[in-house]
């Protein structure tokens, strides 16, 4: 007869387990959209961990949707090819030869990398982008940025029909315009409006800081709309972290239960968020 000495850490991981039981219970059939972009699309290993995050997710009963982004990957392409950007107000301008580059490397390199990843790790990964089956449709953000949209109609009839077939879709921060035209979409944005059509009962934004941190430089791991606001005017929440809580108000305006702002550099992120007491980041509530 062999002997099995119980190790801290296997006893550790079962009650970790065991302590998870109410929120997979709470989270089953949930839909819940995923904003990933950051440190973790550029790295192989937080790549995979990420996807088998997502296909736990999934096999639990959650229906995950991601919403990514590209920004370094379109730089990056855009230096190869030597095509120059212009940019207004430090924003670039997207003509009709960026936005070639902009669908290549979104809807091509990225989505088809995420959805090989989910898939590898055995989940049932569908790309697209908000162009197929008229997922978002656009009007231009600001004429003077070119062939760059906010999302003015949003129909989830596809991403449903996937949730059916247990599908992940993983979707490129593209629309179309009114017009025939392609968008391209801010990423945050996507999530949000996508996230608001189907009423997700969690959007998070994965980003490169670990939430929203008060006057003191602390984190705060819980917030209503309201402080949001006060602690935007009064300065406290300030540059780049601003367009990631105004895309959090406007999701919970448009019926998402709440929104999280975490670090995807922290491995589990979105497990230790939906899955564990001290869950992960800063939540934003209405």
């Amino acid at each position: 007869m062999k002997r099995r000495d119980m190790n801290r850490d296997w006893i550790s991981t079962a009650r970790t387990l065991s302590e998870a039981l109410p929120y997979l219970q709470r989270y089953d059939g949930a839909i819940v959209v995923i904003k990933f972009g950051g440190h973790a699309m550029g790295d192989d290993e937080a790549m995979e961990t990420f996807a088998r995050d997502v296909v736990l997710m999934r096999q639990v009963g959650v229906n995950p949707v991601i919403v990514h982004g590209g920004g370094p990957m379109i730089n990056e392409m855009l230096e190869k090819l030597a095509i120059k950007s212009n940019f207004v107000n430090g924003k670039r301008v997207t003509d009709e030869a960026t936005m070639e580059v902009v669908e290549m490397v979104l809807s091509g390199r990225v989505n088809k990398r995420i959805v090989q990843a989910i898939n590898a790790q055995g989940g049932r990964a569908v790309g697209l982008s908000g162009k197929d089956a008229n997922l978002v449709i656009c009007d231009p953000a600001d004429p003077a940025l070119g062939l760059v949209g906010v999302p003015s109609k949003v129909d989830p009839g596809i991403l449903h029909t996937l949730f059916k077939d247990d599908a992940i879709p993983v979707i490129a921060p593209l629309g179309a315009g009114k017009g025939g035209e392609t968008y391209n979409i801010n990423g945050d944005t996507m999530a949000g409006a996508i996230a608001a059509a189907l009423t997700a009962d969690r959007l998070l934004l994965l980003t490169d800081v670990d939430g929203v941190r008060d006057a003191a430089g602390h984190v705060i791991t819980d917030l209503k709309a309201d402080q949001v606001r006060a602690m935007t005017a009064d300065g406290t929440i300030s540059g780049g972290m601003i367009p990631k809580t105004e895309t959090a108000l406007e999701a919970i305006a448009g019926g998402v239960r709440a929104v999280v702002i975490l670090d995807g550099r922290v491995p589990n992120a979105p497990l230790l968020e939906l899955f564990t007491d001290h869950g992960a980041g800063s939540m934003i509530r209405a």
